[in-house]
């Protein structure tokens, strides 16, 4: 019991420092310190403290330094840093960009009336107006089998076929379904720092240093604008997938200022999304986490960083909790071996289905751990024993004891009256998204149905339990510590199901959860414990022999 407590009173040591660190380590980014006095000679100088006239130019091209010529497609000749703006522009495609090509956009901060190939104080970026990704696969109606999409998914299947070499596949095979096309970004932010800090030469943050440029303007060191291209706002569900005959297409400019402690934040964020697709992560999987950054307030952002973290902290706790009071089961005495069961097949369908809709790793990876979990759960509960025999297993199942059985009884004889309720609604909902909904195949059918029957009604799967805690009123062999660090974060979910992005029945499922939580809260309450009952591991407190009175 001490060697229990003491690691998990490292783990809750280790959590708290943890989260002081990520305290310090935010401010050092946010927080940068001045020059003192201002005018010293270590002393960078802002160039927008002296108001110069400026205007932005923003040129398309094939390259990014611009060999092969440049376009220009917009210009703002009365420019003021702090008026922000939005613009929406078509731009030309080069029949290169047109053929699975890239295009890029050079932005340029540069004094008016000059033009930025002449200007020696202007700034400039380079941003990717293209980005490669697997199209999506259109959907079509099971039944009838017409698709939405006919007219573009011919046209993109010419253009793949074209690609390869020809409309007979002369220079290449036929295009794959996995094949990288050329996608367009409809969006293009843009930010200048429009605080007028004076930065002191010898603690110049490194992550601000890439973006400065400095020149010498009599005795001082002047900065030109700092400029920053937002790459988190270039999100998946703006993106057009680019076909051959596609001449022009629609790109909003988008401007704003910015402070400087926000730049540092977004450049470290930004790098941290690159480092991440670096290691294998997807355009899809890196969406997923700029939406937790650009759809959301910078205030309730920390916020969600400490109820994640806290997250974090339940799900380890509820985990070791739950391993060990399964590892140490041994009766399934006021356990519903249905409710365990149904646990099981949901996880599984839930993560099928998330597969299925490439949702973020975020909620792909934790899925599939619980779903091993249940499964190894059920062998507990069902007291199966794998054998194997030349290479084939053979399974044994456990026998159960009176007490078991009458578990057992109640059990099965609430499972018999949700399926008078359950097995209609599911059937009659898969048989309405056969006729009237489109899917990507037979397979992405069968496994929307099933787990829109898990979200919709996989609640009334957690009943059986319910009605075996009434029937023996007693709630005692439930593993409650689990429960309540469980039940912590369901409520968490609750956040998280606004900032996550994932499919809107996954999102109502958290809150549906909240509603089974409380009425286990309220047998807790009602039914106290009583010692005279088993325990999650199958022991009564009044088991151990009664010492004999003493005779006077």
């Amino acid at each position: 019991m001490f060697l229990k407590s003491s690691f998990t009173t490292l783990v809750v040591g280790v959590f708290v420092v943890y989260v002081l660190h990520t305290c310090w380590v935010m401010y050092g980014i946010v927080y940068t310190k001045p020059c003192d006095p201002p005018n010293g000679a270590n002393c960078i100088s802002p160039y927008l403290a002296e108001m110069p006239k400026l205007q932005m130019s923003i040129y398309s091209a094939s390259q990014p330094n611009a060999d092969g010529g440049h376009t220009l497609i917009h210009k703002e000749e009365i420019f003021d840093v702090q008026d922000k703006f939005e613009r929406m522009i078509n731009v030309s495609l080069p029949k290169k960009t047109r053929s699975n090509g890239t295009l890029y956009a050079l932005v340029f901060i540069h004094q008016a009336g000059v033009t930025p190939w002449q200007d020696p104080r202007q700034v400039h970026l380079v941003a990717q107006l293209t980005t490669y990704m697997v199209p999506k696969l259109p959907e079509i109606s099971l039944i009838s089998r017409e698709d939405q999409t006919k007219g573009a998914a011919e046209e993109t299947q010419h253009q793949r076929k074209q690609r390869d070499g020809g409309p007979t596949g002369e220079g290449g095979g036929a295009a794959t379904s996995d094949q990288l096309v050329s996608h367009w970004r409809t969006r293009l932010t843009l930010n200048i720092v429009g605080d007028h800090f004076v930065f002191d030469r010898e603690s110049l943050p490194s992550d601000v240093h890439r973006y400065l440029r400095v020149f010498q303007n009599g005795k001082k060191m002047v900065y030109l604008p700092l400029l920053f291209v937002d790459e988190l706002s270039n999100r998946v569900k703006d993106l057009l997938e680019i076909n051959r005959t596609t001449m022009e297409l629609p790109l909003t400019i988008t401007y704003d200022v910015i402070s400087l402690g926000r730049l540092r934040f977004w450049i470290h964020m930004q790098d941290a999304v690159y480092s991440l697709q670096q290691f294998g992560f997807t355009e899809k999987d890196a969406d997923e986490i700029k939406g937790i950054f650009t759809d959301t307030n910078l205030y309730f952002l920390a916020l969600t960083f400490f109820v994640a973290a806290f997250h974090l902290l339940f799900d380890f706790l509820a985990f070791k909790n739950d391993i060990s009071f399964w590892k140490q089961k041994k009766s399934m005495v006021g356990m519903s071996s249905k409710a365990v069961l149904w646990r099981c097949f949901s996880t599984i369908v839930i993560f099928l289905y998330l597969f299925d809709e490439q949702t973020s790793l975020l909620v792909l990876i934790p899925a599939g751990v619980g779903s091993v979990i249940e499964v190894w759960k059920v062998k507990k509960a069902l007291k199966i024993q794998v054998f194997w025999k030349g290479g084939k297993p053979t399974f044994l199942f456990g026998k159960l004891d009176e007490s078991e059985r009458r578990t057992e009884e109640y059990d099965t004889l609430a499972m018999k009256y949700l399926s008078y309720l359950l097995y209609p609604l599911c059937l009659g909902g898969a048989l309405y998204a056969l006729i009237f909904l489109r899917y990507k195949s037979w397979y992405s059918w069968l496994i929307n149905s099933l787990v829109n029957g898990v979200y919709a009604f996989g609640f009334l799967f957690m009943l059986p339990q319910l009605f075996v805690n009434y029937k023996l009123k007693s709630v005692a062999h439930l593993p409650w510590k689990a429960f309540m660090y469980k039940a912590f974060n369901t409520f968490i979910d609750d956040v998280f199901a606004f900032i996550i992005t994932m499919p809107t029945s996954h999102r109502l499922a958290c809150f549906r959860d909240d509603v089974v939580f409380l009425v286990y809260l309220y047998q807790r309450w009602l039914y106290p414990v009583d010692k005279t009952r088993v325990n999650e591991y199958g022991v009564s407190y009044d088991d151990k022999p009664k010492r004999k009175t003493h005779k006077d």
